[in-house]
């Protein structure tokens, strides 16, 4: 029999007044049947009750895309904060500890102002069911209403339309790019996903879009809401110059950037254009450069050089072998990953395997974890590939192959990248 959602939540015991936020995370876990449910009716219910729907005179910008937006918001972030502005930013999911989901001016928020707000939610939402995901985003509007800050940046979850991110009305929505990713929720088609991605425009505001290769989906619902489309290509371009590059948009020109991630920084630039054109270009220039996000082809060793890289779909495998091939061109490349069964694995592990010379292949653990096995069914039989049951095990075993020259890019899953940084955190070898 499955059970009701409101039933399920009240067998479970509310932690106590200021209990340890481990103590409430595992609450949240345990009292929503769903990891995911997508739809804007309960969160927004509650959002209302708590008075988060309106964050009075924050500008609010929501990034969706299905790679990209960690990276953009960063660099958005960065921007903004050294131009002497006051920033709060939502993004998901964390890399080691859950504090990082919420940001307000580059400090992650504590375990007693997360506890605060979660005792605030759990007395507003009644018998009104709420997935981890949704408590999260709730907190953290509840943190930057009360934080008074000049900008909040919303990070998508997941899709668009129906993320609990989407109950705030921005004033400026940015996609970075549209492709295939969480099929089973947003659809089998680029279309199908750019319908969802655009869902977070609104009617009369500036809707940044940095995919190229723009699905007509996402110029019909920009049409439908009234929003005011700003393409990449066309109202705003970018040129690589060796190892510079320069952008063109309608208010700001800015020439011999540094290269970054540049269709990202690019995005970035065309909402800084639309919500702060004051702002000066070297700020601008300095804000892209010195930008770091963790996990993004993250440098975690210089000999053996070790790199990681949540590339955990197709577009993304793309880029990540785009940034790779210059870097370890010569030299022996082991890569350690581990997915998420419900990824498209087969559309990712060929993507890298020209550049890898062994795989290290680890199970993931947990109900959407993939078994190794799976991950090697994808790689041809010629291909060197070695399984273990876990992350701990692969790395002892990867430790006693690799030499100062090799390069070694852990990927994959959120998962697999912040289990690898917690061991690899501990170990002797390299502090």
């Amino acid at each position: 029999m499955t059970v009701a959602p409101s039933e399920q939540a009240s067998s479970v015991t509310v932690p106590s007044a200021n209990a340890p936020l481990e103590q409430w995370l595992a609450y949240l876990l345990s009292i929503h049947p769903t990891e995911i449910d997508m739809g804007l009716t309960r969160v927004s219910k509650v959002a209302q009750r708590l008075n988060v729907l309106d964050l009075g005179p924050s500008k609010v910008v929501t990034v969706g895309g299905t790679n990209g937006k960690g990276t953009t918001c960063a660099m958005l972030e960065n921007i903004l904060r050294l131009s002497g502005l006051t920033v709060g930013v939502y993004s998901s999911p964390h890399m080691l500890k859950y504090n990082e989901r919420v940001r307000i001016n580059g400090q992650d928020q504590s375990d007693e102002a997360f506890v605060a707000a979660f005792e605030q939610i759990e007395a507003a939402r009644g018998n009104i069911s709420l997935t981890f995901f949704e408590y999260a985003t709730l907190a953290g509007l509840i943190l930057f209403k009360a934080a008074k800050l000049d900008v909040v940046i919303l990070e998508v979850g997941l899709g668009g339309r129906l993320d609990a991110t989407n109950m705030i009305d921005a004033d400026i929505s940015a996609v970075t790019s549209v492709d295939l990713d969480h099929e089973a929720y947003l659809g089998n088609t680029r279309e199908l996903v750019g319908r969802e991605k655009a869902g977070i425009f609104r009617q009369g505001k500036p809707a940044i879009v940095g995919e190229p290769n723009l699905p007509h989906t996402v110029n019909d619902v920009a049409q439908q809401l009234g929003a005011k489309l700003y393409r990449v290509g066309t109202e705003f371009t970018y040129q690589q110059n060796g190892h510079t590059w320069d952008y063109q948009g309608q208010v700001l020109k800015l020439k011999q950037l540094s290269l970054p991630t540049l269709p990202n920084a690019a995005t970035v630039i065309a909402i800084v254009e639309h919500g702060w054109p004051e702002i000066a270009a070297d700020i601008i220039a300095k804000g892209i450069s010195s930008a770091r996000l963790t996990g993004r082809l993250e440098q975690v060793s210089e000999q053996p050089l070790i790199l990681l890289d949540v590339a955990h779909n197709p577009h993304a495998a793309r880029f990540l072998v785009k940034q790779l091939t210059p870097i370890v061109a010569g030299k022996r490349v082991f890569a350690l990953c581990g997915m998420l069964k419900d990824k498209d694995i087969g559309g990712v592990l060929p993507v890298v395997s020209p550049l890898i010379d062994t795989w290290y292949l680890v199970s993931l653990q947990g109900e959407r974890g993939a078994h190794a096995s799976l991950l090697r069914q994808t790689l041809t039989q010629e291909t060197k590939a070695c399984e273990f049951e876990d992350i701990a095990t692969a790395w002892t075993a990867l430790k006693a192959q690799i030499q100062p020259d090799d390069v070694v890019i852990v990927f994959g899953s959120f998962y697999t990248v912040a289990g690898f940084k917690s061991l690899f955190k501990q170990d002797n070898r390299f502090v």
